[in-house]
């Protein structure tokens, strides 16, 4: 079965690399990729970016997630996003899938799939984001990194200078107690997956990060992470906050 999932993942990969923005939006977090059979959750994400130009990016979603089974976690949530007087909100359809069984591997991997769908303007495209997850431990050290790619399309489309984007996430987290966390978050987008733009044009943004897991209850919890990213390259948004609260039941 876990072999099935590999050649599910690497095969689907593939295939994204020839699908022909930015990704990450003030909001986005850090993916793992572990799922746990039968968790469900009420999702709560906040983010705000001071950008270039001075103007704010503001982004808040609310969703509900559920673990279909062991390898299997999809979660909807509506998005709502806000930048210089405009608002847009967003319906995204998220699944990820848990590829090697929980511990056999020194590496975790996983795999993210996200679609996005404006409900507020018939003019914004679709979006489509892709990529592997990979997870491990040294001891209390945690460590992340995932390779994103997406594809814009629907409305407008037809705009040639549209082509998959390729972007990373990359996380340390150091385990002093289950209630709270230390550690490190970043974030960056290269461009085109395979013509990357230049270096002043690309966003690299990284920065202090918090995170913990309160239990409320049987087999309920409060988990939340939150981040103060500063950019270090010259189109990054000078500074993002971003935060996400999750109550597991």
């Amino acid at each position: 079965m876990k072999r099935c999932k590999l050649t599910f993942g690497f095969s689907m990969l593939m295939s994204a690399l020839y699908m022909s923005e930015a990704l990450a939006g003030s909001a986005d977090y850090v993916y793992t990729p572990m799922v746990e059979q039968g968790e469900k959750e009420i999702d709560f994400k906040f983010g705000t970016a001071k950008l270039q130009d001075g103007s704010r990016q503001n982004v808040t979603s609310l969703g509900f997630g559920y673990g279909v089974n062991d390898f299997w976690f999809t979660e909807v949530y509506l998005k709502r996003e806000s930048e210089a007087g405009e608002g847009l909100t967003i319906a995204e359809w998220e699944n990820k899938f848990q590829l090697t069984e929980t511990g056999k591997y020194p590496i975790e991997i996983g795999l993210i799939t996200e679609f996005e769908a404006p409900t507020s303007n018939n003019n914004e495209p679709y979006e489509f984001k892709f990529g592997p997850l990979f997870q491990t431990e040294f001891g209390k050290l945690q460590l992340n990194a995932n390779v994103l790619f997406e594809r814009k399309f629907g409305p407008n489309d037809a705009d040639e200078s549209r082509f998959t984007e390729m972007g990373y996430q990359w996380q340390a987290k150091y385990r002093l107690q289950p209630s709270f966390e230390l550690g490190l978050q970043g974030m960056g987008e290269m461009g085109q997956w395979n013509d990357w733009t230049s270096t002043s044009e690309q966003t690299h943004r990284f920065g202090p990060a918090v995170f913990g897991k309160v239990s409320v209850g049987n087999k309920q919890a409060i988990k939340y992470n939150a981040a103060l990213l500063f950019g270090v390259s010259d189109a990054a948004p000078n500074n993002t906050f971003r935060m996400q609260v999750e109550y597991e039941f």
